[in-house]
């Protein structure tokens, strides 16, 4: 027996273990060197949703918790240890006990039996709130997606404001210049110049913010990926394909809130296996000095469950069950919210593109080419002028916040819609 014993403290470590599958989505066992360097001067979305994948400090972190999770699985699955006691009695006594003839010396082995099922419980823990992290890792990943798309439209949309602030300023500049022309030459009031000074002033303004937050959207996209330089210019278009369908059960949120459901049952079993009783035997030789005769020795110990039963432990677990599952179901309804938002959100975004691409801008376009033909003609007033380029910088403002709204509306379908088998940002 105390060979038993000792066998099973010196069995290697991956004898000791169970290695079966867990469930969960797959997260990369080594985690990939992480991108360093500066960006493409020049951005695509493609590009830059794979240099958020390949550089982001946030999956960094969650690869992280994958990993530290694998840890605690693997030490989950480990054995109790055997304890080895060395005793010796009755010396530097007196009479026949003094010095060390009359010594007694016992050497034993001492095993926790696991017959509670509290290694099979760790495991089971172990496993669910792995099984969890892999899941959260997905959610990094498709949050990232998110994020990289939501600030390529940011990026798109103040790059074609800054386009239209340079076009609103050239035309106030040109507009200020023949108002001048027409002041010296009599055609127009003073008052008339100064108004077109004023609208030089205010398109000149405009042109600097745009110019500003065009460099903070590049900014905020390069900290997504833990760079200080921005890139020189994002180019292309913000749109990928948006996913067909989209399943509210299927989305990484909900399986994240049952797999945490599955870790509030792991626990509340280890709560209960706790509680039984796990003996402890032993097995032993004990030497008699004074003779030189041997024996053998066993013991038995258990511990008895008087006062601590680890009730309180299965009770708060009992409350956890419930815990989860109310929070399982609220994340299921904002989930379903979430992706009808997002659906009439794409609805109208691409309602409002496909009304001003058709005939809005065209409209304003025109009226603006007739009233600068007629202001110069002399047959309309500078109010008119303004008011038609207003409505064309107004219409095309308009444009650019439509296609922005579709884009974003997009990401959060494609967040949504992330499969936790298969987490791509480029799909």
């Amino acid at each position: 027996m105390a060979a038993a014993l000792v066998a099973i403290s010196v069995t290697p470590a991956a004898a000791q273990v169970d290695n079966r599958p867990v469930a969960g989505p797959m997260a990369p066992s080594a985690p990939p060197e992480v991108r360093t360097g500066p960006l493409p001067a020049v951005l695509t979305l493609p590009q830059a949703l794979e240099e958020a994948e390949a550089r982001s400090p946030a999956l960094v972190a969650a690869r992280a918790d994958v990993e530290a999770a694998r840890g605690r699985l693997r030490q989950a699955r480990f054995r109790y240890n055997p304890t080895l006691n060395v005793e010796v009695e009755n010396f530097a006594g007196t009479g026949p006990y003094s010095g060390f003839n009359g010594t007694e010396t016992t050497v034993s082995v001492n095993q926790r039996l696991d017959i509670g099922g509290r290694r099979r419980a760790r495991m089971t823990l172990a496993e669910a709130e792995l099984a969890a992290q892999e899941y959260r890792f997905a959610i990094a990943r498709a949050e990232l997606g998110r994020q990289v798309r939501d600030l390529f439209a940011f990026g798109i949309a103040a790059r074609d404001n800054l386009a239209l602030a340079r076009e609103n300023e050239g035309r106030a500049r040109e507009l200020s210049r023949i108002a001048r022309e027409l002041v010296d030459a009599g055609k127009e009031p003073p008052l008339r110049g100064m108004r077109a000074d004023a609208a030089l002033a205010q398109a000149t303004a405009a042109l600097r913010a745009a110019e500003a937050d065009e460099v903070n959207a590049r900014r905020s996209l390069a900290a997504l990926f833990g760079v200080d330089t921005p890139p020189a210019e994002l180019s292309g278009s913000d749109l990928l394909a948006p996913p067909r369908n989209v399943d509210a059960m299927a989305t990484l949120d909900v399986r994240l809130a049952e797999a945490e459901r599955v870790i509030a049952d792991a626990q509340l079993r280890q709560a209960r296996a706790e509680g039984r009783l796990d003996p402890s035997v032993g097995v032993g030789v004990r030497q008699l000095r004074e003779t030189g005769d041997r024996a053998l020795i066993a013991s038995l110990s258990v511990p008895l469950p008087v006062f601590d039963r680890n009730q309180g432990n299965i009770a708060a677990a009992r409350s956890e069950i419930q815990s989860a599952e109310a929070r399982r179901n609220r994340v299921l309804a904002n989930t379903q919210a979430e992706i009808a938002n997002a659906r009439a959100a794409l609805a109208a975004a691409e309602a409002r593109v496909i009304a001003l691409e058709g005939s809005g801008i065209g409209q304003a376009r025109e009226a603006l080419r007739l009233a600068q033909l007629s202001y110069r003609a002399g047959k309309s007033s500078l109010i008119e002028l303004l008011d038609a380029q207003q409505a064309y910088a107004s219409t095309q403002a308009e444009l650019i916040a439509a296609r922005r709204a579709r884009a974003e509306a997009q990401a959060t379908l494609a967040r949504q819609a992330a499969a936790a088998s298969d987490v791509d940002m480029g799909q």
